[in-house]
């Protein structure tokens, strides 16, 4: 498609990213990010957006061994930013944020809980492979 021709900003898409083990793929991640918001016209999230996808995929990255993969999804008014990881435990609670200003870990989650308009995590099994995915959702109000 063009980038000259209009982009139908209530149409629904979808994009994974699939990343190795490696605390680079983060970086990788939130500048893919930045570019497919700012295709889809959805400027006004990015900032908010690229936070929840750099916790989230740097939890995956950093806890777990194997491979994981960074999903965005917009549908119906409500931008989805997720992370999948090759560990099917479930993510640490998150604590209270303001107990943790000062701590050296532990941040991204009560970080997600703090931007998401909404956030959770489910056990996910595709293509054989077991793991859990961890999301937050903005909406675009």
């Amino acid at each position: 498609m063009p980038e000259t021709e209009p982009v139908d900003s209530t149409a629904p898409w979808e994009y994974t990213l699939y990343i190795p083990n490696d605390l680079r793929a983060v970086t990788v991640c939130r500048r893919a990010l930045r570019l497919i918001l700012t295709m889809h016209g959805l400027i006004r999230l990015v900032d908010t957006a690229e936070l929840l996808a750099t916790e989230l995929v740097s939890n995956a990255v950093r806890h777990t061994k194997g491979p994981a993969a960074l999903r965005v999804r917009w549908a119906a008014g409500v931008l989805r930013v997720g992370a999948w990881d090759a560990d099917p435990g479930p993510p640490e609670p998150p604590g209270r944020l303001d107990a943790l200003t000062e701590a050296e870990e532990g941040r991204g989650l009560a970080l997600v809980r703090a931007c998401a308009d909404l956030w959770g995590w489910q056990p996910l099994t595709r293509d054989g492979n077991r793991g859990k995915y961890v999301w937050g959702d903005l909406v675009a109000a």
